[in-house]
């Protein structure tokens, strides 16, 4: 009889930690670890446990706010059914294998403060949906195979601290409405094969700290409305096609470095003073 109970209970325990998730957000957990080779993860999911041992979830008054299963091995591709995690904050699956095109439906996610798919080997464009995660403050899609225009969407996202697009196949110019995102701090489109002019507008972002903007086809001069961003510490404009060649600068006193120029294209890194 003791026994009995003792296994009621223990179902009964099982049973709570499973209920008070929504059954979309459990769906969409279980379909993420089957389209991403599950299994073979480095930390992998015990999915008759409760999801609240799961690795990398975080949940909070029965919602989950946060994934994080970076260097965690998963492979292939992100199911549609992403976007019915529609409490997340966070959503970091960098630093694995994860191929295809970014899903259009994290645009559901519209409580995401942080979007890091960096290091994966995702295709196609940049999905403009993105433009709808208006409390988003860090994008980082970096280091992928990303090819396309930058959306004009994504300037509306007036939060963003940090814009991380550098290393992909990105064409086209930076828009000139970048200017909207008045609270980034940190742009990064280097390592990509970007032209036109450096818009004037960059000047606009008080709060920047770093500029890589090094390995395209930018061309003209370097806007010299840089000079007033005091809080501009690093800056790397090398391996273009402009005007001048400037070295790569990153410390005190930034705007005495800046302009310099040199006969070379190698990239000379300032230390911090």
């Amino acid at each position: 009889m003791k026994t009995l109970k003792f296994v009621v209970i223990c179902f009964l325990v099982s049973a709570y930690s499973f209920a008070n998730i929504s059954p979309s957000e459990k769906n969409a957990l279980i379909t993420l670890y089957e389209f991403t080779n599950g299994e073979a993860w480095n930390t992998t999911w015990d999915l008759n446990s409760p999801i609240n041992t799961w690795h990398g979830v975080t949940i909070e008054d029965n919602k989950i706010i946060e994934i994080d299963l970076q260097f965690n091995n998963l492979k292939g591709t992100l199911p549609k059914e992403i976007g019915d995690l529609v409490n997340l904050r966070k959503l970091n699956l960098g630093f694995n294998k994860l191929t295809g095109e970014i899903p259009r439906d994290l645009k559901r996610l519209k409580n995401l403060k942080e979007l890091a798919l960096f290091m994966n080997r995702f295709e196609g464009n940049i999905p403009p949906e993105l433009g709808a995660l208006k409390k988003l403050e860090s994008l980082k899609l970096y280091s992928n195979k990303l090819e396309g225009t930058i959306p004009t969407s994504i300037m509306g996202l007036v939060e963003l601290k940090e814009l991380l697009l550098g290393s992909n196949f990105l064409i086209g110019q930076i828009p000139s409405e970048i200017c909207g995102l008045h609270k980034l701090q940190k742009l990064s489109v280097m390592d990509n094969k970007m032209d036109g002019e450096i818009p004037n507008e960059i000047a606009q972002l008080k709060d920047l700290e770093e500029l890589l903007l090094s390995t395209n086809q930018f061309t003209g001069n370097l806007p010299t409305e840089l000079m007033r961003l005091i809080k501009l510490h690093t800056i790397m404009v090398s391996d273009n096609n402009l005007n001048q060649e400037h070295i790569s600068v990153s410390g005190k006193h930034l705007e005495k470095k800046m302009w310099l120029n040199q006969n070379s294209t190698a990239v000379i890194d300032i230390e911090k003073e």
